[in-house]
């Protein structure tokens, strides 16, 4: 069993994917998210009673028709890493007025850190 420290770059490969992220939610457009998430991706969360589920394509399209969030502050929480395998807390101030606290799985697909899940809380 190898047992060597993670390496650095790993910890600031998956903040870049997160970025990417970040900076479509800013932008309000989905597209700019892409690059983060995996083609099967999947959301799950609610707002108010109402799940939303499905397709990460969901999230794409509520920011599209949500507008740029200008005033956004995000902030990792933490970053757990275990070989391919991590996880993302992230926290978000005045996405357009609503606060979420987001939790992302990702795996290292082909060399490439991509999020296969979000799970989110809206604070309400």
């Amino acid at each position: 069993m190898n047992h060597a420290p993670t390496s650095v770059s790993e910890y600031q490969a998956i903040a870049r994917v997160v970025r990417h992220y970040i900076d479509g939610a800013k932008s309000g457009r989905g597209d700019d998210m892409k690059p983060a998430f995996h083609e099967d991706a999947t959301i799950f969360g609610y707002v108010g009673d109402n799940l939303f589920a499905g397709s990460i394509e969901q999230l794409f399209a509520w920011n599209d028709e949500n507008g740029p969030a200008t005033g956004l502050q995000a902030r990792i929480a933490s970053i757990d890493l275990i070989g391919t395998v991590a996880t993302v807390r992230l926290e978000l101030d005045d996405w357009t007025g609503y606060r979420f606290t987001d939790l992302f799985t990702l795996l290292q697909v082909d060399g490439e850190w991509k999020i296969m899940n979000k799970i989110f809380h809206l604070h309400l």
